[in-house]
């Protein structure tokens, strides 16, 4: 390992591992020519090595990483890795689940996940990639991060593994109670995600519903279904109502609803994937002729648990700040940190924040200077 430089402005304890003799820094256009993602390494159930082996994945394909975390363990797992493409910022101090988020990344600044954020808010780095707490990261991402300007509330949204095509679920927790102009917004969010990760240049919108209806549901979501059916410009197609099948029907590109009924949706469809899943292998094996009928399928058996496995979608994305932040599995392998920092990488060079300002601002649903944005623990 050559010798350290000296610390970047307000990254005490960074360390440049591999970098070329006389390469500069990567910069956007403006400034850097690739996207660098800041990635918390700690508050993985696997550990910050196996985080670390996650970056050596994504920077052997290309990917710049700022990573936070312990520096002895992450140094030695990510020694040898292409020159310049990672850098490590000895961050050992790290916040639990069991903490109260706000107060804790209020407190202790020289947290990892808090030390990640201010790297992406200072411009170091272009997006975050965490496992740790999700509540630590939504607190990191509204304290620090920030909001893009004319947001009321980040959205929390999900990939679900639909065979055949993504549907992106949000919200799934940020915001429990929601008013109909974010849903609105909302929708703008995630179909810029689509269009600029998953390369949909005209998503599909629909709303999340127990009726087609126009006037189904609750008062909320009928007047967010008469403002989306009002936009004349919008970004997107908005199809509708969706009922709770049409999430696994893939009905819409994007599917918008608040965050509690988000959430019991998200972690329903896991629950009912791990049971089905157990059940078939339980069938599998539980004769002769089964195992035999086991052994003639079992390879598109494989390709059906890989389309359905979370770690192909890496984990929940927080948008509508002002850096893109991926909140992975606790439980993350290091092929899910790979993914997680791939898809941030894509969104950050196809300018999805950028482009939500733009259209929220074009469709005139951005919120309103005189308009105080919601606070930290609203729901």
């Amino acid at each position: 390992m050559p010798p350290a430089p000296p610390p970047a402005p307000g990254l005490p304890g960074m360390r440049l591992l591999r970098r070329a003799a006389g390469r500069d820094s990567p910069h956007l256009p403006g400034g850097r020519a690739v996207a660098r993602v800041a990635v918390d390494a700690q508050g993985a159930d696997l550990g910050p090595g196996e985080v670390a082996a996650g970056v050596r994945e994504a920077a052997a394909a290309g990917a710049h990483c700022v990573v936070f975390g312990p520096a002895a363990t992450l140094e030695t797992e990510l020694a040898g890795v292409p020159a310049g493409t990672v850098e490590v910022v000895d961050s050992p101090e790290w916040i639990s689940n069991s903490e109260e988020p706000a107060a804790a990344v209020r407190s202790r600044r020289d947290a990892s996940i808090v030390r990640a954020a201010a790297a992406v808010a200072d411009g170091h780095a272009d997006a975050l990639v965490t496992p740790g707490s999700t509540g630590a990261a939504l607190a990191a991402g509204l304290l620090t991060v920030k909001r893009m300007p004319g947001v009321y509330r980040p959205g929390l949204a999900v990939l679900l593994p639909v065979p055949g095509r993504p549907v992106l679920l949000l919200d799934v927790g940020a915001t429990v109670e929601v008013r109909a102009e974010q849903l609105v917004q909302f929708a703008f969010m995630g179909a810029a995600f689509m269009r600029g990760a998953m390369g949909i240049e005209q998503p599909s919108v629909g709303l999340l519903n127990v009726g087609e209806e126009p006037e189904k549901g609750t008062p909320v979501a009928a007047e967010a279904h008469a403002l989306l059916r009002s936009l004349d410009s919008a970004p997107f197609e908005f199809v509708g109502n969706i009922e709770g099948g049409g999430l696994t029907a893939g009905d819409a590109d994007v599917v918008v609803t608040d965050g509690f009924t988000g959430n019991v949706a998200i972690k329903l469809m896991e629950g009912t994937t791990r049971t089905l899943v157990d059940e078939i292998r339980s069938a599998i094996r539980s004769g002769t002729l089964s195992k035999v009928g086991g052994l003639l399928i079992r390879g598109r058996l494989g390709e059906l648990r890989t389309r359905l496995d979370p770690e192909t979608v890496a984990g929940a994305y927080l948008l509508g700040l002002r850096g893109l932040v991926v909140v992975c599995h606790g439980s993350s392998t290091r092929r899910a940190i790979a993914n997680a920092i791939a898809l941030a990488d894509r969104a950050v060079g196809e300018d999805v924040v950028g482009r939500t300002g733009a259209a929220l601002e074009t469709a005139g649903v951005s919120r309103a200077a005189s308009v105080p944005a919601d606070t930290l623990g609203a729901r």
